[in-house]
């Protein structure tokens, strides 16, 4: 099926403010032929992400970052969140380069070589979000304190570990975020072919 199987009723903005709720009426093609009834749906729009999971490949360290979320203390988990760089993509900028920049902003780490992973929708049954996800080699000596812009009440702290810290953290449910997840993942299946890429060993 395609987008063409979808007949949009009625379209309203509901709310408006960091991001905006849209309130569907819609209905769509069944997979055993015709049409549902109309049916409500309220979908949050915001603007796109690029984010990067900072890899220290010649010491096979993760520099990974934590901070408070409303939305986790909502749903009465853990409020301070183990999660990898990302950013609103809201100017003209490339994903990449929004990558690279909150490297900076968020753990003052500059990325050098990058790959991407992939893009992935966070939640697309009530969200609209697409995301851009990068790997990015970094030199983790020296990682770690608070960061973060003060205008964008941003407290975030910096954790370096080790890959094999990280994917025990996942394993044990420490780590729920799912950009985290799936980029934690993604290296669990790369991370050879990254070291054989970017080195095993920083210059003196």
């Amino acid at each position: 099926m395609t987008r063409d199987d979808v007949e949009i009723i009625d379209r309203r903005v509901a709310y408006r403010g960091f991001g905006r709720i849209t309130d569907l009426t819609l209905r769509h093609r069944r997979f055993a032929g015709g049409m549902t009834e109309p049916m409500h749906r309220e979908v949050y729009e915001r603007k796109p992400v690029a984010a990067v999971l900072l890899y220290d490949a010649p010491r096979d360290i993760v520099v990974l970052i934590e901070q408070f979320r409303a939305g986790a203390y909502l749903a009465g988990v853990q409020p301070w969140q183990i999660e990898i760089i990302a950013g609103l993509i809201d100017t003209d900028e490339a994903p990449e380069a929004v990558a690279r920049r909150e490297a900076r902003e968020e753990a003052n780490c500059t990325v050098g070589a990058i790959e991407r992973i992939g893009t992935v929708m966070t939640s697309p049954g009530g969200m609209n979000e697409l995301c851009t996800m990068f790997c990015g080699a970094v030199d983790s000596r020296g990682a770690g304190g608070i960061h973060g812009l003060a205008h964008e009440h941003e407290d975030i702290r910096v954790l370096p570990m080790s890959r094999d810290a990280a994917l025990t953290a996942l394993a044990d449910g420490r780590i729920v975020n799912g950009k985290c997840v799936i980029a934690l993942q993604w290296l669990a299946l790369h991370h050879v072919a990254l070291r054989a890429r970017w080195g095993t060993s920083h210059p003196a």
